[in-house]
């Protein structure tokens, strides 16, 4: 099992060749489902950054407050030029984006509007 509560070490590898710059991007859930072989609230998405980027993976660790049915539609934030992961049999292409609430719990970012798929943060 691999523990997704901790977070990842940002280097200058995770910079993705972009001297330094995170690429933070919106994309819109397509897919959720359970990670296998992880946390019980480890999921898999599939999500689209518009016609661009196209649709890449990713694995989060949430709680209660979502679930895949809860996912499919929901646009996040996610960085998207960080070297791939491996999670188990599971390849995560982009770093999604999360905070902790005064409970210690996940809540996934994401923009008080709908937006473009692939917009930017600036």
């Amino acid at each position: 099992m691999t523990d997704l509560a901790q977070p990842p070490v940002m280097d200058a590898s995770a910079s993705g060749g972009m001297d330094g710059h995170l690429d933070i991007r919106v994309g819109t859930i397509l897919e959720a489902s359970p990670l296998p072989d992880t946390y019980h609230d480890t999921y898999r998405l599939r999500i689209d950054f518009g016609p661009h980027l196209g649709a890449r993976t990713s694995a989060v660790r949430v709680n209660h407050r979502y679930t895949p049915s809860r996912l499919a539609g929901r646009q996040v934030c996610a960085i998207v030029n960080v070297p791939p992961r491996q999670i188990g049999p599971f390849r995560s292409e982009v770093l999604t984006l999360s905070m902790r609430d005064q409970k210690g719990e996940a809540v996934l970012i994401r923009p008080d509007s709908r937006v473009p798929d692939g917009g930017k943060l600036f």
